[in-house]
């Protein structure tokens, strides 16, 4: 009879087994810090071979940062952080792994986090002005559309922070108004020079003259955000062409089928960082299917908190632990059976991880192993 180290050993050895096939060593890819043993991926037509679980930056800063070098000795090589985490201590934290590590050992993405939020706000303004019969009148309109898109859905939503179900009424509500108020709007102002006066900033902090991703919007929650903005291609053309940002992404907790369809649509978007979890799985996965057939690279999130027990912000259910356990039998930890569940699905680049400390690094980084030969 197994003991309980050996029965974590045995299901720890299914769980990578079983994963989709990494790419070959042999594979044409721009490789940054490859490590015996480190299975990678390659993130769509970017052509970057990243490690199967990259790391998340909602906890880095100038004071809890040394466990990405301890990632990174492993093989980890992609770096993902926004302004909006820790009020900018991530990215300044992550200014202190730069400095420790060559640039060219990593892929680095940030985000323009105050895009989406500054879109509502406007729209907001011009709501506050209107008569209440008006305001009603909006305000349905855009709840029948969610109703229509199905956005809300428990098991599609999830309710993954608590402000994300008023992020979704905004957004729909600003997507209502743009036909007849936009035009009040400085579309130079608010759609483009921000992303530009975004990413100085974030340079600077980072202390780094490029980002390889740069995602925008930052958690987006309709389509619409992705292709009746015509500013955010046009704003991060011109960062391309000055060697700031290489390639261009979007980030979503909401929607996340909507999201892959609009970005595989549009010429702007090489990569999506989306929700996509064992519960809203059946939700996502024709939209992850066609957006890999597209060369969009696909990185998931949230892949484990509608399972991760004990978090203050996640609505867990015992309905929705039971169907990550029935999908990975065994004695890994629930947060370990999510990552490797979503790893078994080729049209996945990575899994994102937000490792917080030394002990997560080397627990999580075992789901990223190289599978062994038979």
């Amino acid at each position: 009879m197994l003991d309980r180290r050996e029965f974590l050993a045995v299901s720890l050895a299914a769980a990578v087994a079983m994963k989709a096939d990494a790419a070959p060593r042999t594979a044409q890819g721009e490789w940054r810090n490859r490590q015996p043993g480190m299975a990678y991926r390659q993130l769509g037509r970017t052509g970057f071979m990243i490690s199967e679980v990259v790391m998340g930056g909602n906890t880095i800063s100038p004071t809890n940062y040394e466990h990405v070098l301890a990632a990174m000795d492993r093989g980890l090589n992609y770096l993902d952080t926004a302004p909006a985490y820790g009020n900018t201590e991530s990215e300044k934290g992550y200014a202190k792994v730069i400095k420790a590590r060559k640039r060219d050992q990593f892929f680095l993405n940030s985000k323009v986090s105050v895009w989406d939020s500054n879109r509502s706000k406007q729209f907001q303004d011009i709501f506050a002005s209107l008569d209440a019969t008006t305001q009603k009148k909006l305000q349905t309109k855009a709840l029948d559309e969610i109703a229509r898109r199905k956005a809300d859905e428990p098991e599609y939503f999830i309710g993954y922070f608590g402000g994300q179900r008023a992020e979704l009424d905004q957004a729909y509500l600003a997507n209502i108004m743009e036909a007849e108020y936009g035009r009040k709007i400085d579309r130079n102002k608010n759609y483009k020079r921000i992303i530009w006066e975004s990413v100085e900033a974030t340079l600077r902090r980072l202390g780094t003259d490029h980002l390889d991703i740069l995602m925008c919007p930052h958690g987006a929650s309709t389509p619409v955000e992705l292709l009746r903005y015509p500013e955010i291609g046009e704003a991060c053309e011109v960062l391309k062409k000055a060697g700031k940002v290489r390639h261009i992404g979007v980030s979503a907790h909401t929607d996340p089928a909507g999201i892959l369809e609009a970005a595989a649509k549009s010429n702007v978007y090489s990569v999506a960082m989306v929700a996509y979890n064992v519960v809203n799985h059946p939700y996502v996965a024709k939209a992850l299917a066609a957006a890999q057939k597209k060369g969009l690279g696909v990185i998931a999130m949230k892949v484990a908190r509608p399972v991760f027990a004990g978090r203050p912000n996640g609505p867990d259910t015992p309905a929705r632990q039971a169907k990550m356990d029935a999908a990975v039998p065994g004695g890994l930890k629930r947060p370990l059976k999510a990552y490797s569940w979503a790893l078994r699905n080729p049209n996945l680049s990575a899994v994102i991880s937000e490792m917080v400390n030394r002990s997560m690094v080397d627990e999580n980084l075992q789901l990223a192993a190289e599978k062994k030969s038979a």
